[in-house]
């Protein structure tokens, strides 16, 4: 199987790096310092969607901003103690596209994608972050600005997503979706095609924009 892009687009974590120890031990401090139950933070999906809305979920809306701020403080504080890691083909696979060909679209704040990104060594030319949007996934509005700062018809994108609102988000976009499963099951994702993570694929550039093809 081959897709062809134009500009490939990629959520940050779960896709290109793992923090899933750092949100754990951050949001559970958090629900405790709020007085969330964990009966009441098991019902609320916290992968691929911002922050502020998952606290909309759980606190009344005048506590909601002041939430929002710690929630950020903590994971941007838990980064220097090795609260991320590369996931396995990040690297070759980033290596191998030109900087204007490629974006990180995340739900995360812009202060808190950049101290991730930059714990791994990641420096995009082009970052889409919460703080961006109006909307966040699995609204397409993420993917749509990011398609429009890269100058690329979005149906010429190709999505990279661990999560099913950032997928939701892809496709309503009219994006081509790819899902890696270091987050969710396979059942669990609806997308063009399903990988375990970036290592499974391979990127050629050509004069016509990016081949992705699935490696032998």
């Amino acid at each position: 199987m081959k897709i062809h892009a134009h500009a490939l687009l990629f959520d940050n974590d779960g896709t290109l790096v793992s923090s899933l120890a750092s949100v754990d031990r951050c949001w559970t401090r958090w629900a405790t310092e709020y007085g969330i139950t964990a009966e009441e933070f098991a019902r609320v999906e916290l992968h691929g969607r911002p922050a502020a809305e998952i606290a909309a979920d759980l606190l009344p809306a005048d506590v909601v901003p002041e939430a929002v701020a710690r929630i950020e403080d903590l994971e941007v504080e838990d980064v220097p103690g090795g609260g991320v890691h590369l996931l396995p083909g990040t690297r070759a696979f980033l290596d191998a596209l030109p900087a204007e060909r490629w974006a990180v679209v995340t739900s995360a704040t812009r202060r808190l994608a950049e101290a991730r990104l930059d714990a791994v060594g990641i420096l995009p030319k082009t970052l889409v972050a919460a703080d961006d949007v109006t909307r966040g996934k699995p609204d397409p509005e993420p993917y749509l600005l990011a398609a429009r700062t890269l100058g690329v018809d979005p149906a010429r994108c190709v999505v990279f997503e661990d999560a099913p609102a950032g997928l939701a988000a892809g496709r309503a976009a009219g994006m081509t979706t790819v899902a890696l499963t270091t987050t969710h099951q396979a059942h669990e994702l609806q997308a063009d095609l399903v990988v375990e993570n970036l290592s499974a694929l391979s990127a050629l550039v050509t004069e016509q924009g990016v081949e992705i093809s699935l490696r032998d």
